[in-house]
């Protein structure tokens, strides 16, 4: 059992798209769908459901902190909440309380987005299944995707095509932060100092600094895929 809490883990190294992960992946899905199979219960429960998941999240969050610094393993240069993906839990966990209509339509775009393509390229190393931070990592992301979904079940929130430009905007200028933070401490957040180890779509876009260019493309892609389903309502109703 002490062999799945270590951080120096011994198990085999996480295999993109294997049966643990496709399961993983399966379950994160069917739990999105079943919000809109069932979204007259979701509606009728969405307080108990924001709060559960407001508690998951957190309780998630601080449990994988905590058991970092008990594995002496904490670090300033990667373990800080900078990474898109992962700030979008504390975002998503502020927009569940407060029902902010601003902040779902950037948690929509990047908060999605960032956690989706966490989900599909996790850069997990050595945290393979059943490792604690192989379940800490996907309840943390899904967990995102489903706050998200939840608000718009229960609150019928919408994005809209300027928010998604805004959303663009926020994420390139919050990036340019980041890298001077990068730059300062050694770090690699977001990304932007090189690419990471694993199987990420950023090992497909290019050498250094053009992947940066190919990423910012794939970002847009992405958010107006997100945006199709409205981009048809809206149509329709014209």
């Amino acid at each position: 059992m002490q062999a799945y809490f270590q951080f120096h883990s011994k198990l085999d190294s996480f295999q993109l798209f294997s049966v643990a992960h496709l399961f993983t992946i399966g379950i994160i899905l069917a739990l999105c769908l079943l919000l809109f199979v069932i979204h007259n219960e979701v509606s009728k429960k969405q307080r108990i459901l924001r709060f559960l998941l407001v508690f998951i999240l957190f309780i998630a969050d601080l449990l994988h902190h905590l058991w970092l610094i008990y594995e002496n393993a904490w670090s300033i240069k990667k373990d800080l909440p900078l990474h898109l993906s992962d700030l979008a839990v504390f975002l998503a966990i502020v927009m569940l309380l407060t029902r902010n209509y601003k902040l779902f339509q950037f948690m929509y775009f990047a908060g999605i987005g960032s956690s989706i393509q966490a989900i599909i390229t996790p850069d997990l190393g050595k945290f393979s299944f059943p490792h604690f931070q192989y379940f800490e990592f996907f309840i943390l992301h899904g967990g995102v995707v489903l706050a998200c979904l939840l608000i718009v079940v229960a609150f019928k929130f919408k994005p809209t095509h300027r928010s998604l430009w805004a959303t663009i905007l926020i994420v390139n200028l919050y990036a340019a932060c980041v890298f001077f933070i990068n730059k300062t401490i050694g770090s690699n957040y977001l990304y932007i100092i090189e690419k990471p180890g694993n199987a990420s779509i950023l090992n497909y876009l290019g050498p250094w600094p053009w992947y940066l260019l190919s990423m910012e493309l794939v970002m847009i892609l992405s958010f107006y895929i997100l945006y199709s389903p409205y981009r048809g309502v809206s149509r329709r109703r014209r």
